[in-house]
């Protein structure tokens, strides 16, 4: 983005891997002084402190992933609020996990800062409209993300007040229904507002765009269960013809498609800057990366996870790592826990999540693959938060809740996996190809668990190594507690007890 000047974007970085120089990636946050927005600079400089935060640990470094970890998918370095959230025994003090919230309501300010005061600059009107989309857009990503992990049929949460985004007095709503009622609109708005993806130069890669917009729609109304309209917009993202399925599975998690057709909103990364971008590639990559580079080694597959794929399934091991496994690491190809490359005593599960592993894969590639800084471990590989894939299962979930085949939408995921088409594919076809396809991604396990109604039966059940040993004990879920998580107590203070606490926590 060559206009960045004043702030930072996590799109550093466009089809290349390199970044354009021109940047100044010095962070100066959202301004809120009396004297800025005044001009159509002040008005990209506001829209550009919306990105900031993605990259932040607490965001889509790790953040919602600690969450995630509930899942019968992950098992998790020994750590003892890892720990806690495996056993739902948190109480939302986890120094992992209580800045999540916080730092989702400062992008919301954010945006509303732009949705208040970008319609009083003369400004050219095309830039204001898709300056306000892109507003709209990452208010409604951040409040979705919140929505459905604290809030429920007993409590939403809290919707600024955009009239005065400084009050931060703001009481929870009625029910969570409110809160997928006000997100949707937003996304309405914001689709009208912004132009499609191609109609963006690349040094505007990263932005919020239409089918983006139309694609959160599906989500919302897939947690709303709203299952028409879930169908309804994501046949909008289809009939677009802008997206489409990749050929090869295991060829959406490589560098140079990181802008393909099956993108449709990532967090974009960066590998030359020491900074900035996702760490979550390095957060998964094997404790110490064998001598060869700091990976943090946080979250791991489970056995349970490797053996839901059926036989000749190809997503299996382009996304797991298991003894024996051929895979290129720092320009070799190396055999996974096998001589020099066993794995950590902190490895959980046996096994390691594949599909981040490509850029670590060319020779040399710290500085341009792999970024120098192994104490903020991004790579130049964007990390999904929803791709084309994700909708179609989306769209097949929403037919099959409403009584109608979906095996059009399964079996085009099926048979890029080299799996055979099904005859009237069951929720069950449905749950099995959604976890085998977007298994150590963003579109979190635990909780389409949670709202399938599945979680308390699967999670009595032990988690396992892959050499077939109890890693987890079965464990206790409550669905009239578990099902969202504590609210930081430490909101609760700021808020001078607006807030209330999720019951049962």
């Amino acid at each position: 983005m060559k206009n960045v000047l004043r702030v930072l974007l996590p799109a550093l970085c466009l089809l290349s891997t390199s970044c354009d120089k021109s940047l100044d990636l010095t962070p100066q946050g959202a301004p809120t002084t009396g004297n800025f927005w005044k001009t159509s600079s002040d008005a990209l400089a506001g829209v550009n402190s919306i990105y900031e935060l993605y990259s932040d640990d607490d965001m889509y470094g790790r953040g919602f992933f600690w969450l995630n970890n509930a899942s019968d998918d992950i098992g998790t370095k020994p750590r003892a609020n890892a720990e806690r959230i495996k056993n739902f025994q948190v109480d939302g003090n986890e120094s992992d996990t209580k800045n999540i919230w916080a730092k989702h309501y400062q992008v919301m300010k954010r945006c509303n800062d732009v949705i208040k005061n970008v319609p009083g600059i003369t400004m050219d009107e095309t830039l204001k409209k898709r300056y306000l989309g892109e507003a709209y857009f990452n208010h409604a990503v951040m409040h979705l993300e919140l929505a459905y992990r604290y809030g429920d049929g007993r409590a939403g949460i809290p919707i600024q007040d955009r009239a005065n985004p400084e009050n931060i007095y703001v009481p929870r709503t009625k029910n969570v229904a409110e809160n997928y009622a006000y997100i949707a609109e937003d996304l309405k708005k914001a689709a009208d507002l912004l132009p499609y993806f191609n109609e963006y130069t690349t040094s505007d890669y990263g932005r919020a765009h239409k089918t983006a917009a139309w694609a959160y729609l599906v989500r919302t109304y897939l947690y709303a269960k709203d299952w028409a309209n879930a169908e309804k917009y994501a046949d909008m993202v289809i009939a677009s013809g802008k997206h489409g399925l990749l050929t090869s599975f295991e060829d959406v998690f490589k560098v140079a498609n990181n802008w393909s057709k099956e993108y449709i909103w990532s967090v974009t990364s960066s590998a030359a800057d020491t900074r900035y971008g996702c760490i979550f590639p390095g957060v998964c990559l094997d404790d110490k990366g064998w001598g060869l580079y700091n990976g943090w080694g946080n979250f791991y597959p489970t056995k349970e996870l490797y053996d839901t794929y059926q036989t000749g399934d190809k997503r299996r091991e382009a996304t797991i790592l298991k003894t024996g496994d051929k895979f290129m690491y720092f320009g070799l190809e190396r055999t996974y826990n096998v001589g020099g490359f066993v794995v950590s005593s902190s490895n959980r599960t046996g096994y390691q999540f594949r599909k981040y592993m490509e850029p670590y894969g060319y020779l040399n590639p710290i500085g341009t693959y792999v970024n120098a800084n192994g104490d903020k471990p991004s790579t130049a590989l964007n990390v999904p938060l929803l791709r084309y894939a994700d909708l179609l299962l989306m769209k097949a979930e929403a037919k099959l809740m409403q009584g109608k085949n979906a095996d059009t939408e399964i079996n085009a995921i099926r048979n890029r996996a080299g799996l055979a088409n099904l005859t009237n594919a069951t929720i069950d076809d449905l749950k099995r190809e959604r976890r085998c396809e977007l298994a150590g991604e963003w579109t979190d396990r635990h909780f389409d668990l949670v709202r399938w109604g599945d979680a308390q039966k699967v999670y009595a059940q032990p988690l396992h190594h892959a050499d077939g040993r109890v890693i987890y004990e079965a464990r206790t879920f409550n669905p009239q507690i578990h099902h969202v998580w504590p609210i930081p107590p430490i909101e609760i203070q700021n808020s001078k007890n607006t807030l209330t606490q999720n019951q049962g926590w």
